[in-house]
């Protein structure tokens, strides 16, 4: 009999040294500040998806969800998709993912690459009925990433598929803030429920970053789980147009709203100031971090702020890192990139006049 298990901690071990490397970011010494990025872009699959996929399906097996060669059926064309369609290849199961009609073909070449297939529906919310439906037909395991994350990251506390403890093994010290973005939530609630268990004043605070459409920032703001905008993101693997149940707000501190712009400008200011290509929610994340970097200068506070680069850029070619398309979109990031240069020479983060 296959140990499905094992095979899971093959792969986690196999990577272990090239994934998770702890950056820093280039800040004057004179402030006092460290700003640490977590590197997740070099998985397999390019993002830090892959260690949710490996966490969801070595839950799935534990409970007895996913039986020895059922279809797995996921609903997104993101890289939560991508990165189950690998272990789904690396387990020997056959892996479709229900995805809108008008996905980008590289994102289904993507998944059909690694053996997945893809069906496209219309509209655009109703793939996550499809894949219900799909999975219940095919006798397979509807994987449901946005509902299970939190719960499976928790599951795997403490090793190589848990994204808390990964982080704090890395980092040198423990800081003042942490920065991430949510989308199905897990990352968020899984490095929160990590920091609950820090006790004293050397505890960090988590800081959540929301994309434009996104239901995390009203929600959080209102005190409203079952916030709803009906708009999706622009910004690819956070931003939700709901509030998702992995979700944890009780161990967040703050969730601070970030435009688009900012972070598509933020994005190309990483790439810029180290050279490191990462995608727009690593953006989102960045401009998040140096605002707060920015509050420290201007306190004249000393610590450490750490956050993740979530995907590799060039996943995104067409999108992202094209300027077709920012025109196309309508997103200047001309004043935002004036703000973040401003922000080198002086420490001082002032978003751009409407």
């Amino acid at each position: 009999m296959i140990d499905y298990l094992r095979l899971l901690d093959a792969d986690a071990a196999d990577h272990k040294a090239v994934t998770g490397v702890l950056r820093r970011f280039p800040l004057p010494p004179e402030w006092g500040v460290d700003l640490y990025l977590l590197d997740e872009s070099t998985h397999p699959t390019g993002s830090l998806k892959h260690r949710l996929a490996r966490a969801l399906f070595r839950d799935a097996l534990r409970r007895g969800a996913l039986a020895p060669g059922a279809t797995v059926v996921e609903a997104t064309g993101g890289n939560a998709a991508v990165a189950q369609a690998y272990v789904a290849r690396l387990l020997g199961h056959p892996f479709a993912a229900v995805m809108p009609r008008r996905s980008a073909p590289e994102k289904i070449a993507r998944i059909e690459d690694l053996g997945g297939t893809v069906h496209l529906v219309h509209p655009p919310l109703a793939i996550y009925d499809e894949a219900e439906r799909l999975a219940e037909q095919r006798g397979g395991h509807y994987m449901n990433y946005l509902a299970a994350s939190a719960d499976a990251i928790a599951a795997s506390a403490g090793g190589e598929d848990d994204i808390g403890h990964v982080l704090f093994e890395r980092l040198p010290v423990v800081p003042d803030w942490i920065v991430v973005g949510a989308g199905s939530g897990g990352t968020a609630t899984a490095i929160g429920r990590r920091i609950a268990d820090i006790s004293g004043e050397t505890r960090p605070r988590l800081a959540v970053v929301d994309p434009e459409n996104s239901a995390y920032f009203p929600g959080w703001a209102y005190g409203a789980d079952d916030y709803t905008t009906g708009m999706p993101s622009r910004i690819e693997g956070i931003g939700r147009p709901r509030v998702e149940p992995g979700f944890d707000a009780s161990v967040v501190d703050v969730v601070m709203p970030v435009p688009d712009a900012a972070s598509l400008a933020a994005m190309r200011f990483l790439c810029g100031t180290t050279g490191l290509r990462a995608g727009a929610s690593t953006g989102t994340n960045l401009w998040g971090a140096l605002q707060l970097v920015a509050q420290f200068v201007r306190d004249g506070r000393r610590g450490a702020i750490a956050t993740l680069i979530c995907d590799d850029g060039d996943l995104y070619p067409t999108t992202y890192w094209s300027d077709a398309w920012l025109d196309e979109k309508g997103i200047a990031i001309e004043p935002w990139t004036k703000a973040l240069e401003g922000f080198q020479r002086t420490g001082v983060l002032e978003p751009p006049s409407p």
